[in-house]
């Protein structure tokens, strides 16, 4: 392939990024900047919002679900189910159809704490389900997905076969839990196809910012951290410098590799921050400015 061919593939690789909903007026004067700079340097093929337990920033996930479609760019509300009722469900889809949002990343959530079971729906596949009896097409549709399998599901086959009934109910693709080892995510997607579930898995892309915090998401998430990344991690302490430079040294060899193998796309985990993300995506010639900086 030539230089030329290997530009115009590599801008053609559909990105992605997500935000979570500020909480403060001071962050969401500074989640505008972030999104501009973003939308200057890789145009993403939408923003997806997240969605806090129960539906606990649903009024701060539609609002900037609002702001960024009224800036041009197709936006993906997150959307859960545990705690919720059919007639919330409803009330919410509509509030986001009449915005003109026309995808959302369904998901079964988590409660708030202190908080029992409840609501109308167990799973994420009874979630799209729902949507689609509801609102026919009228969203495109992304699940969850776990290379590494999900920390609550009984073994790897029952995680295979819950993921499969989203793909049943009506998803049309899914974003994947963060992960470094890139054998895991196509071993999935092997796994996946084989089990009926054909539907485009995009890797979702965790940039290495801060050894503690990575540390502290992966124990929360069941997200693995490969033992040569910790150790390297650990030997660098508290230099934030080179813990920056090893990050985006791992993450963008990654992507390189989830990129030859064929993955449909990038979705990267922002963290509300630009930085990381843009030099991932220059590195990778990943968005049409950086491709020709």
């Amino acid at each position: 392939m030539s230089a030329s061919a290997s530009a115009v593939e590599s801008k053609a690789l559909p990105v992605s990024v997500e935000f979570f909903p500020p909480k403060t007026p001071e962050g969401v004067v500074k989640l505008r900047g972030v999104r501009r700079q973003l939308y200057g340097a890789i145009a993403p093929q939408y923003c997806s919002v997240t969605y806090g337990a129960g539906g606990s920033t649903q009024r701060g996930t539609f609002d900037a679900v609002a702001e960024i479609l009224a800036e041009g760019v197709p936006a993906a509300s997150h959307f859960s189910c545990i705690g919720a009722t059919r007639e919330s469900v409803r009330e919410q889809l509509a509030q986001l159809q009449a915005m003109g949002a026309r995808r959302l990343v369904a998901l079964r959530g988590d409660l708030p704490s202190g908080y029992g079971a409840g609501g109308e729906f167990q799973y994420a596949s009874d979630l799209v389900a729902f949507i689609r009896a509801e609102t026919g097409r009228a969203f495109h549709i992304e699940v969850a997905a776990y290379p590494e399998v999900h920390p609550q599901a009984r073994s790897p086959e029952s995680d295979l076969q819950a993921y499969a009934a989203k793909v049943r109910a009506g998803a049309n693709g899914a974003i994947t839990q963060y992960f470094y080892n890139a054998d895991a995510y196509f071993r999935f997607v092997d796994d996946a196809r084989a089990a009926g579930a054909d539907v485009p898995v995009v890797p979702g892309i965790m940039p290495i910012t801060s050894s503690s915090q990575l540390m502290r998401f992966s124990d929360a998430s069941g997200a693995e951290i490969p033992r040569w990344i910790r150790l390297r991690l650990q030997a660098y302490g508290d230099d934030v410098e080179s813990i920056r430079a090893f990050g985006l040294d791992v993450v963008a060899a990654l992507c390189e590799r989830l990129r030859a193998g064929g993955a449909p796309g990038l979705h990267f985990y922002t963290m509300n921050q630009s930085t990381a993300t843009l030099e991932l995506c220059r590195r990778l010639n990943l968005g049409a400015r950086l491709a020709s900086a």
